[in-house]
């Protein structure tokens, strides 16, 4: 952050580090720097939607700080990835656990966050919830119609005041109708830097060693009056309404393709559910995933 630590500098220091112990060598003296130079405070900024990411004036600006929780959901992209299936790549290196689940929480614990179950507007982890949870993997029922059912917590997801930070991940088991093994859990994953056994699609990808940092965060908001996605969006999910729905404004030639429906669980998810009704079409433009312009997406304000 600036003028100050920030996330970029342990995700990096991580990611060099070659020991037996990260927790304490790297990951306790860069919580101890925060602690003194005021970051748990530059944080909380975030934790309530009133606007933040938009002010701009003395620093960190909304921008910095959208920036900051980036680079630090990068850190936890990093240390989640032992608790994930092993990518379906033959020859795939294993990991081992850098961090235990516990330790990991007494990271973001240290700078405000608190993991789902300790905080009185949420039910755990039961019922499946999108906002909540991410489809980790999935076990396919015999029913096509047997709605998600969480089976298993394979990590923790935490919170931020009302500010989503990172969603737990979950096994689960539903109809085909509801989430089809190998899409919903193997498909690219939005707004999401890495995960070990699926590929991943956000806007740092692409960039060089210091512009890939200049990248937002989502911003998703559990509130009295609703969950609010991804709020710092600004171009229509449907494109622009008085156009033909056929041909709707701003979107790409692959979003058109996606059914209302198909776009707006995308968004909720952050992936595909299920194989999309224009898949034909779509196998026309290889790489398609890549090329869907998701980021910006917002819901019209009487779903939010």
């Amino acid at each position: 952050m600036a003028d100050g630590v920030d996330a970029r500098e342990l995700y990096e220091a991580l990611g060099w580090y070659e020991g037996v112990e990260p927790y304490g060598t790297i990951v306790v003296p860069w919580l101890d720097r925060a602690a003194r130079d005021g970051y748990r405070a530059r944080l909380a900024t975030a934790a309530e939607d009133d606007s933040w990411w938009a002010e701009e004036g003395t620093g960190p600006t909304g921008r910095q700080l959208v920036w900051e929780l980036y680079a630090l959901h990068r850190v936890s992209d990093r240390l989640l990835l032992p608790f994930q299936p092993p990518s379906d790549e033959p020859g795939s290196p294993d990991l081992r656990h850098p961090l235990s689940q516990r330790e990991y929480l007494d990271v973001f614990a240290s700078l405000g966050m608190a993991p789902f179950e300790d905080g009185d507007a949420f039910d755990a982890f039961d019922p499946f919830d999108p906002f909540l949870h991410e489809i980790v993997e999935v076990d396919q029922a015999d029913d096509p119609h047997a709605p998600i059912e969480i089976t298993e917590v394979l990590w923790p997801g935490l919170m931020l005041g009302r500010l989503l930070f990172n969603r737990a991940g979950v096994r689960i088991r539903a109809g085909v109708e509801h989430a089809q093994r190998g899409v919903a859990d193997r498909s690219p994953l939005y707004w999401t830097f890495r995960r070990r056994h699926r590929p991943t699609v956000d806007l740092s990808q692409g960039w060089g060693g210091n512009s890939q940092w200049r990248t937002g965060f989502r911003l998703d908001y559990r509130t009295p009056d609703g969950d609010r996605l991804n709020v710092a969006g600004n171009r229509p999910i449907d494109g622009s309404a008085h156009l033909h729905p056929d041909h709707p404004e701003n979107l790409g030639p692959e979003e058109r393709l996606l059914t209302p429906g198909e776009r707006r669980e995308l968004l909720r998810h952050r992936c595909l559910l299920r194989v999309p009704e224009a898949a034909d079409a779509l196998a026309g433009s290889p790489g398609w995933e890549r090329d869907l312009l998701v980021f910006d997406w917002r819901l019209p304000d009487s779903e939010t």
